[in-house]
């Protein structure tokens, strides 16, 4: 008997999977994100800078109303006026397209001192304690930072503190498993006693950085937010030059709520840094300027995005050109 060998059919090339498109890079993914404020905010602006129109009175209160509406602040607003107002009386200008530059870099210069990348070298394990109200996306954050550090080639332990929200350690024992880090954490017991066993476990392992989570406040629960004191007492009993770093999370969208919420958890904390989230939603973009008037603290990192790597160390320039979009025409 002879066997035939049947000929295969060529491939189903419609049915191979297609090469992923790269990602685009951060510059491109902040732009993104902050699409909705850029369409309420650089939308106007290109129109009332547009050329020949003339620098008067209704001008200055067109551009007061444009700053006001994308949550910029009024002490932030008035500032920002002010300068455009010297600016133009010292150059005698009259024409509205010479001002387009100028508030790029009068809203640049205003976020610049906040622009101060996070030197984790000054002590080993450096502590970061994380605060927030719920929903701000705190835990999320930790886990990005997690990511984040491991980049830079630090080992990590995460501590998880927020015990009060009944899914927050197995979220966070989500993201250890994603980063490969371990997490400290307690099934029954507060958030003090879980932070204080992570800050020995990382020094008997000689972990980089700790970070330690804490559960969700709103400001204005002063009987809970002395809970959160409490974890920063503890962890100084074990360093007294730690946490070496308090980071606020704040949501976007929140816009000029950022403002008491910083003023609060500062107050109660000592808050040395900003995390700013959900970016990628958010229509309040302004609002950071607001924080740079009312309580000027550093703005560490932006978030947007529900990947590992979409968090980013803050630039003020790049949040800048990605609020305001081009004004050229």
């Amino acid at each position: 008997m002879f066997g035939f060998r049947k000929t295969p059919p060529p491939p189903d090339k419609s049915a191979e999977p297609e090469t992923p498109a790269p990602r685009p890079g951060w510059a491109q993914r902040l732009k993104a994100g902050l699409a909705k404020t850029r369409e309420k905010l650089g939308g106007q602006l290109a129109g009332l800078f547009g050329a020949g129109r003339k620098i008067d009175e209704g001008l200055y209160e067109e551009l007061e109303t444009i700053l006001l509406t994308a949550d910029v602040g009024v002490e932030a607003t008035e500032a920002l006026l002010e300068r455009l107002r010297k600016q133009v009386a010292r150059e005698h200008l009259a024409d509205a397209s010479a001002l387009r530059s100028s508030l790029v870099d009068a809203l640049t210069d205003l976020l610049a001192p906040l622009e101060k990348p996070l030197d984790t070298a000054g002590a080993k394990p450096f502590i970061i304690m994380l605060a927030g109200v719920n929903g701000a996306g705190k835990t999320t954050s930790i886990g990005k930072l997690a990511k984040l550090y491991q980049s830079e080639g630090k080992s990590v332990l995460l501590g998880a503190g927020d015990t009060f929200r009944a899914a927050a350690r197995e979220q966070l024992m989500v993201w250890g498993e994603r980063n490969n880090v371990t997490v400290v954490s307690q099934e029954k017991g507060d958030s003090a006693s879980v932070i204080f066993d992570a800050v020995n476990a990382a020094r008997a392992r000689d972990i980089d950085i700790v970070l330690a989570d804490t559960a969700g406040r709103l400001p204005t629960q002063l009987h809970l937010m002395e809970e959160i004191r409490k974890v920063k007492r503890v962890i100084q009993k074990l360093d007294a030059d730690a946490p070496h770093e308090v980071l606020l999370v704040l949501d976007g969208n929140t816009g000029q709520n950022m403002v008491s919420q910083v003023k609060a958890f500062d107050d109660a904390l000592g808050v040395t840094g900003l995390i700013i989230t959900k970016i990628d939603g958010t229509a309040k973009g302004g609002a950071l300027a607001a924080n740079a008037s009312a309580r000027p603290l550093q703005d560490r990192y932006l978030g947007g995005g529900v990947g590992r790597d979409d968090l980013k160390p803050f630039v003020a320039r790049d949040y800048v050109e990605a609020l305001i979009g081009d004004l050229q025409e």
